[in-house]
């Protein structure tokens, strides 16, 4: 007790810490930037060119060039205003000097700075000063270069002026800091996927995206006077278009913009992208309840004017006007209100009614003035609205009816005792001798098993009644709980951990592949909420006396052998070609238990780039599927 009463007495001012300038940053970088991974490395590099394409929306940008430099460090210019370097009334510093060290500072916060934007915290130079080992910050205007430079937040010299110019721009250089990231690699790809949609969304402005490393030298532009149409026309470069034209609109009102581009193909499932302020709302919010709301309303009353559908038949569904479309969905206000501070739902309610509005009033235009185009995509809307009716039935075998009628349940399926989900987890296991070597290995309380006989359908070529009649898919939905499609619901998931378990060789590759693509075309937030893994099984099992390893790759195991051919001693090689090959122990030290085994968390980083490589690797089209595996086959890593 006399221990709590002094703990009490010493809790005073001086426990309290203050952290100044930038210090919260530093000292908690994953509040800013999300992580201190690759996410929050590249997160950086968005920061900077937002401010950029802020200088863009408000008029005064064109060209943004970003440059991977050969020692790693990354600089991004622009030609607009540059940054103001007058004194600041407050800080009595220049203006640049006080962007680039405190926290919300900028203009974007009043009426002077910009209309639009989406850094709306103004944090984002500051903050990327912060997690910088350094960072030199030039802004050209009035015909002279100022420069300043930085280190880890900290200004390292004054604002001064090191030349002149005719041009107007920002220069800004920096090298994330060792002391805050796990690795700095900036990764081409990443940047390339994120500066693309940010020409796309932005039409007119000019992207260039350079690597200058060595061994990884590469230049692209991205430049889309199209725009969103483009966007469009892009992401369904591999898919089949039943209609010529791309439906393109635009409004402006005082305080909303909208701009919608779309098309349909002849894929079974929906590609809706949504943006605000070019962020894009990968959780949607009132700008896509509008559109979709639109659609659903005008397409239903085309198709009875025109006699698509006769007075007793009933209204198309919203999933089913939605099949192989490819709609984007950009707006841009001047205060959006984003629920949460990952800012992926708007939550501005009048922007419903706005979106919703307008796009009635196009789309419907539209189907009035091409009748051809109109009834080809009608046709399609028919044709999902009759497949749904036919696979009701199907569905409706996927459900639980109540919490005791465990019999609804698959009867391959071999349940944990666990009835907490977060405590749950379920092993899709290819092969029945695979599944009953984990059915015999597992933790019964917590694990469940599901085993598969064969390649599961690959619903990127079938639609949703096709796809509920496959007894594997059906066993799959039922034993998740959470129903597919629009009748999808995350609160019923029966395991928090949905694991993948198929053999470490090309035909598991397949496997697991095709799995993927059921979850992200019928059931993405289960990906979205980080509940699927792939398991890691090994590709080997050395034995050198009484030492047992078990080796995931050929470089790990070429350093086992170097280490056991010291020893003298006879060594056991097995080599597993698939999980059936080992016995229920072996599986469970290797793959299965918790304290041992390796998962790898399936996530998603760009929607739109995930649609496109499942287009591409599961679609009917050949040369874009054999274009990419050509181009990918050197980062592949599968034992044959």
């Amino acid at each position: 007790m006399a221990n709590n009463n002094e703990a009490a007495k010493a809790y005073n001012a001086e426990q309290i810490q203050v952290l100044e300038g930038l210090e919260p940053v530093r000292k908690r970088p994953g509040m800013y930037i999300g992580s201190t991974g690759p996410k929050g490395l590249h997160h950086c590099v968005y920061e900077i060119v937002d401010n950029s394409v802020d200088e863009a929306l408000a008029g005064f940008c064109k060209n943004i060039k970003v440059t991977i430099h050969d020692d790693g460090c990354l600089e991004v210019e622009d030609d607009g205003r540059g940054m103001p370097v007058d004194i600041h009334p407050k800080k009595h510093v220049p203006a640049m000097e006080v962007i680039m060290t405190v926290l919300h500072a900028g203009g974007k916060f009043g009426d002077g700075g910009y209309k639009v934007s989406g850094g709306l915290h103004g944090v984002g130079a500051s903050v990327v000063n912060a997690l910088s080992r350094w960072m030199i910050v030039e802004s050209m205007r009035d015909g002279k270069i100022y420069h300043q430079e930085y280190s880890r937040g900290k200004k390292t010299t004054d604002v001064e002026v090191v030349g002149e110019c005719s041009k107007n721009g920002c220069r800004t250089i920096f090298m994330p800091d060792d002391e805050i990231f796990d690795e700095i690699d900036f990764n081409y790809g990443t940047l390339e996927n994120h500066l693309r949609e940010t020409a796309f969304l932005n039409k007119g402005i000019k992207i260039t995206l350079t690597d200058e490393r060595p061994g990884r030298k590469k230049k692209e532009t991205f430049h889309y006077e199209g725009g969103i149409k483009e966007f469009v026309k892009y992401q369904n470069q591999n898919k089949e278009p039943i209609h010529p034209d791309i439906i393109y609109f635009e409004s402006r009102g005082k305080d909303f913009e909208v701009e919608v581009a779309m098309q349909y193909t002849d894929s079974y499932s929906e590609t809706i992208l949504s943006y605000a302020n070019n962020i894009n709302t990968v959780e949607g919010g009132t700008h896509l309840v509008g559109f979709k709301s639109a659609m659903t309303r005008c397409m239903n009353a085309y198709a009875r004017n025109a006699k698509i559908l006769k007075d007793n038949d009933k209204d198309l569904d919203g999933d089913d006007i939605r099949e192989g479309l490819t709609a984007i969905i950009s707006v841009k206000l001047t205060e959006p209100q984003f629920e949460g501070q990952t800012k992926t739902k708007l939550g501005n309610m009048p922007m419903r009614g706005f979106v919703e509005n307008v796009t009635a009033d196009e789309v419907t235009a539209f189907l009035e003035e091409n009748p051809s185009q109109a009834r080809a995509i009608l046709d399609k809307c028919v044709r999902a609205f009759r497949a749904r009716e036919a696979a009701k039935k199907a569905r409706d075998l996927t459900r639980r009816k109540s919490a005791l009628e465990n019999t609804s349940l698959p009867g391959k399926l071999m349940d944990c005792s666990e009835k907490d989900p977060a405590l749950s987890e379920i092993f899709i296991v290819e092969g029945d001798s695979a599944g009953g070597s984990a059915a015999e290995g597992r933790d019964r309380k917590t694990q469940a098993i599901l085993p598969l006989r064969g390649k599961i359908l690959n619903v990127e070529k079938a639609r949703l009644d096709r796809m509920l009649a496959s007894d594997t898919i059906r066993d799959m939905i039922t034993a998740f709980g959470c129903g597919i499609g629009s009748e999808f619901n995350i609160e019923k998931l029966r395991y928090h951990k949905i694991i993948i378990m198929s053999d470490a060789d090309v035909d598991g590759a397949h496997i697991r592949t095709l799995m993927l693509t059921l979850f992200f075309r019928y059931m993405q937030p289960l990906i979205e909420g980080g509940y699927i893994y792939a398991a890691q099984p090994p590709l080997f099992r050395v034995k050198c006396g009484n030492d047992i390893r078990y080796t995931y790759s050929d470089k790990e195991q070429e350093a086992v052998l170097a280490e056991f051919s010291k020893l003298g001693k006879k060594v056991e090689i097995q080599r597993y070609k698939g999980l059936g090959e080992m016995d229920a122990t072996q599986l469970w030290e290797t793959t299965m238990d918790p304290e041992k085994r390796t998962l790898v968390q399936i996530t998603i980083d760009d929607v739109s780039k995930a649609d496109q490589i499942f287009t591409t690797l599961m679609g009917d089209k050949v040369p874009p599927r054999r274009a990419f595996i050509e181009e990918n086959a050197q980062y592949a890593n599968l034992d044959f």
